[in-house]
């Protein structure tokens, strides 16, 4: 008898870690995608300190002049009306033209590397 093994491969640079749990941000992109205004998100892990990551949205707005804590809030409650707490998003930064590939999508490990720059210019926050 032939047994067949299926194996999932994914970019590992997807996946959050946070504080043990695994997040995966496709479920929270999708969510505040669908919130009016937003031409575009990115969820990524940004440094923590003390949970290694956390879940940050990364927003493009059809109107940027909406972006403020406001906003924001709203889309944190959001996900946190529809989804885990523990998988919502900590804190959302706007952005006026995210990076992007050739192909014109979202750039992640290009933002992935700002935030893990930032990180490490605050020895709170950097990764040993």
């Amino acid at each position: 008898m032939l047994r067949a093994c299926l194996f999932f491969s994914g970019r590992r640079t997807d996946l959050i870690i946070s504080g043990g749990v695994n997040i995966y941000p496709q479920e929270v992109e999708n969510l505040l995608a669908t919130y009016p205004g937003v031409a575009d998100v990115a969820v990524i892990g940004a440094p923590n300190a003390g949970f290694g990551q956390e879940v940050e949205a990364v927003v493009e707005l059809d109107d940027p002049g909406r972006a403020g804590t406001a906003l924001a809030e709203k889309l944190i409650a959001r996900c946190r009306a529809h989804i885990a707490h523990l998988k919502c998003p900590r804190s959302v930064d706007f952005v006026a033209a995210p990076p992007r590939n050739d192909a014109g999508k979202l750039f992640k490990r290009e933002l992935m590397r700002q935030y893990d720059e930032a990180a490490a210019d605050r020895p709170d926050l950097s990764r040993a």
